[in-house]
C-alpha cells in the first residue's frame, strides 16, 4: 500500500500517524490562565527537540469542534509558561479524564481531584505525585496551517525528579518509573526492557560480516524480562515502586 498524502483529509492523516508512530510518550501538561485558573491536558504529540539548552515540543490541536483553541494553548500563549509532567500507570485514569473538555473557567485540578505542587520559576503549577516534571518557558510557537494547530517549543528551566529515580551519573531509573504511552487511541505500559550492545571494534567489519537480515548487533546474555514484580529487569530491578505502577494493567 502506497498512500499519497495529498489524497488524505485531516482525520485520515491523523489516524495513520497515531497508528504508525508508536509508542507515543505522553506529556501531561499543566498550565495556569492569566487569571489563575488551573488547566491540565494530556498531549501525545510530544518529543525532545533540543538537548542544550533542553527544549521539549508539544503539538496542540483545537477542541473537538475543530475550530476553538484549547485552554492549554491559550494559557501557554498568554502566559509564556507551562509544565510538562510525566505520569505513571497509577495516574492513568486521571490522565485519561484530563482529556475532557472542561469550560475555561473550571479549575481542572479541583475537578479531577489532583493536588497542585508549586513550581520554582514558572507560575504554572506542577501536578503533585508526578515523578518527573519539566518547568518550561515558551521558546517559540509555530502555527501549522491550514489547520488551527500549533507546535510549542518549551525551553526547560527546571527539572523535578523524584529522589529514588535519580541515579549516579545523572541517569534516571527507568525500570522504577512505570510510565505508559499511546498506541493509536489505546494505551501501552512500558514494562519490558531489552538492552543491545555494540561491538567494541572500531571497524565496520562486524556489519559486513553479519548474517543476512541481521544488524550484527548482538544482544546481551540477559534476555528481555517483564517488569511485573516477578523477575528482574535486564539492568536493575525497581528499587522503590511507590505507586504499584508495574503490578497492574491500564484499564481499557
Amino acid at each position: 500500500m502506497i498512500i499519497d498524502t495529498a489524497d488524505l483529509d485531516p482525520t485520515s492523516s491523523y489516524k495513520l500517524l497515531i497508528g504508525s508512530v508508536l509508542p507515543r510518550a505522553i506529556a501531561w501538561v499543566s498550565t495556569s490562565s492569566a487569571t489563575g485558573v488551573g488547566n491540565i491536558a494530556p498531549v501525545s504529540f510530544f518529543t525532545v527537540v533540543g538537548r542544550f539548552p533542553p527544549i521539549l515540543s508539544i503539538s496542540l490541536q483545537p477542541r473537538s469542534d475543530g475550530v476553538t483553541l484549547k485552554d492549554t494553548f491559550i494559557n501557554i500563549r498568554d502566559t509564556g509558561e507551562f509544565v510538562i509532567n510525566i505520569a505513571t500507570l497509577a495516574q492513568a485514569d486521571a490522565v485519561h479524564r484530563s482529556a475532557f473538555e472542561f469550560d475555561n473557567d473550571v479549575d481542572e485540578f479541583e475537578s479531577l481531584g489532583l493536588e497542585k505542587a508549586p513550581s520554582e520559576v514558572v507560575a504554572a503549577p506542577r501536578i503533585a505525585g508526578a515523578p518527573i516534571s519539566f518547568e518550561c518557558v515558551v521558546d517559540r510557537i509555530i502555527p501549522m496551517p491550514p489547520l488551527p494547530d500549533h507546535v510549542v517549543w518549551g525551553r526547560v528551566k527546571r527539572i523535578h525528579v523524584r529522589d529514588d529515580l535519580y541515579l549516579s551519573r545523572g541517569r534516571i531509573d527507568v525500570g522504577a518509573l512505570g510510565v505508559f504511552g499511546r498506541l493509536a487511541a489505546e494505551y501501552t505500559l512500558v514494562d519490558n526492557i531489552f538492552p543491545r550492545r555494540y561491538p567494541r571494534s572500531s571497524s565496520r567489519s562486524w556489519l559486513r560480516n553479519a548474517p543476512a537480515g541481521s544488524t550484527g548487533i548482538r544482544p546481551t546474555t540477559r534476555r528481555s524480562t517483564p517488569l511485573n514484580g516477578r523477575a528482574r529487569a535486564p539492568r536493575r530491578r525497581s528499587r522503590n515502586d511507590r505507586d504499584g505502577a508495574v503490578h497492574s494493567r491500564i484499564p481499557r
